[in-house]
């Protein structure tokens, strides 16, 4: 038996899975985000531990023969997240997260700092990675980052809770700027543009490998019979691509999630930052990957909701299960500015193209259209580094609605896959690589087929070809209009 933890931004998810594959049980707590100024995130790692407790007691509870023939234990987390430790491994302030803004003047000085960074990186330096944040903190917290002995990031933080050791994977990692990502090593130029060294980082190991042991007084408590592995796990997108078997070079999945995702697993590393991809190592030794990333997917829609006082289900559902023809009004979904291709914190949405007939369900639908063509942007600059798109699976709450897969497989002109797994989330990824951690797989990405396809969405030829068309006039509105509220 073998159980993956996902340390999500809202939520700690732990499952339990079989050595076929088959899921027992699995457990949810939530964890609060805190936002002590406009466009900052934190969280207390505090409060991961604890969920991570509670899920775990929770998984023991409702399965305690199958929790005591666990043998491995696999990690995910939401990435770039800053958990510094000083002596003792006390934790020297609430952790700064993914979607926290406040360092975008510390990227250009990264750079500047270290002109090879794109190079090392394969990535331009965003305020969301973990290496600007600690520059951050070193220009305005300077007593606390003097006090510094570890930076973690989340997931890794509860491995050492876990284990008492300070390890991180390649694909978590990628995501600090500081790893050299073509390399898979530590980054000694980077480290020092921060202000810090390899002593202040963990050890790094493949998504694959085994970190370490679960502590004595945590088996007893969660009633395992001998202490298992705990593998090197994976950030939480390369743990999803292992969950729905994206780790063969060319394979991919879309997510429709609070924010978006495109990922495409690589044979090598292939940056463009140009389009501002994320190039990152993939969780399988010698593998890599891209991401186009777009901050408010579901939560554009989610917006629009809470705006007009209605269930996000109630409108997209008012649509029917496809549509005819473009919505004659466009959205931005620029809520919290923009990664991908644009690298744009002050990027703004909104709506335009409206007049008096303009109804409640042609703005649900432009909402729905606007995060497809930032889907398509994200398409089109993989396109630009070498990577070819043939299709996707698609994953995430939004990939429930059968208008939005619809919408979106025209306007991306491809097909798009459905599982009919209950769950190949990325806790479940996680799983898979405790397993190959626990087993020694040589081959681990056996470990990790795809899920049975339920269906198949596929582009529209006629709506395929209108959106073409629309998609370039949604391109030439970012440039006159992103930032006319700025």
């Amino acid at each position: 038996m073998f159980v993956g933890i996902d340390i999500g931004t809202t939520s700690v998810k732990s499952v339990l899975m079989g050595e076929d594959g088959a899921l027992h049980a699995s457990a949810a707590f939530p964890v609060p985000v805190s936002r002590p100024r406009a466009g900052w995130s934190e969280q207390d790692p505090e409060h991961w531990w604890s969920a991570v407790c509670d899920t775990l007691d929770a998984l023991a509870a409702a399965e305690p023969k199958l929790m005591a023939a666990v043998s491995g234990i696999g990690l995910s987390g939401h990435m770039h997240g800053a958990t510094v430790l000083g002596e003792g491994d006390a934790v020297l302030r609430p952790a700064i997260l993914w979607n926290d803004g406040r360092a975008a003047a510390e990227c250009a000085a990264l750079e500047a700092a270290c002109p090879d960074a794109r190079a090392i990186t394969g990535n331009i330096a965003m305020p969301g990675f973990t290496a600007p944040k600690l520059l951050w903190m070193r220009r305005h917290e300077p007593a606390l980052f003097a006090r510094i002995r570890k930076v973690l990031l989340p997931k890794d933080y509860v491995r050492l809770r876990l284990t008492g050791g300070y390890a991180s994977d390649m694909s978590d990692s990628a995501g600090t700027h500081w790893l050299d990502v073509g390399a898979r090593r530590w980054s000694d130029a980077l480290l020092g543009a921060t202000g810090l060294d390899r002593s202040q980082m963990p050890e790094l190991f493949e998504g694959t490998e085994a970190t370490g042991r679960l502590r004595e007084p945590l088996r007893a408590r969660f009633g395992m019979d001998r202490a298992p592995v705990v593998a090197g796990g994976a950030g939480d997108n390369a743990a999803s691509a292992c969950g729905i078997g994206a780790v063969t070079p060319g394979a991919a999945f879309l997510s429709l999630g609070t924010s978006g995702v495109l990922f495409v697993s690589n044979a090598r590393f292939s940056p463009n930052t140009d389009g501002a991809v994320h190039a990152f190592c993939h969780a399988l030794p010698d593998t890599w990957h891209q991401m186009g990333v777009i901050l408010s997917a579901t939560d554009s829609l989610n917006w629009f909701a809470r705006l007009v006082g209605a269930p996000a289900p109630e409108l997209t559902s008012a649509l029917g299960p496809s549509v005819a023809r473009p919505s004659p009004a466009f959205f931005m979904p620029y809520l919290s500015g923009e990664r991908t291709p644009h690298n744009d914190v002050g990027a703004r949405g909104g709506f335009l193209g409206l007049d008096g007939t303009t109804s409640r369900a042609d703005l649900t639908q432009a909402v729905l259209e606007g995060v497809a063509f930032a889907f398509r942007d994200c398409l089109r600059v993989l396109g630009d580094a070498g990577t070819e798109v043939a299709r996707a699976f698609a994953v995430g709450g939004g990939a429930n609605s059968p208008v939005w897969l619809s919408i979106m497989a025209s306007v991306l002109d491809r097909p798009l896959d459905v599982s009919a797994a209950a769950d190949v989330g990325a806790a479940y990824g996680a799983a898979r690589l405790g397993q190959a951690a626990a087993t020694g797989a040589r081959d681990p990405a056996a470990l990790m087929p795809p899920p049975p396809v339920q269906r198949t969405v596929e582009p529209d030829p006629a709506l395929a070809r209108a959106y073409a068309e629309r998609y370039g006039r949604y391109r030439a509105l970012y440039a006159s209009s992103a930032h006319a509220a700025g």
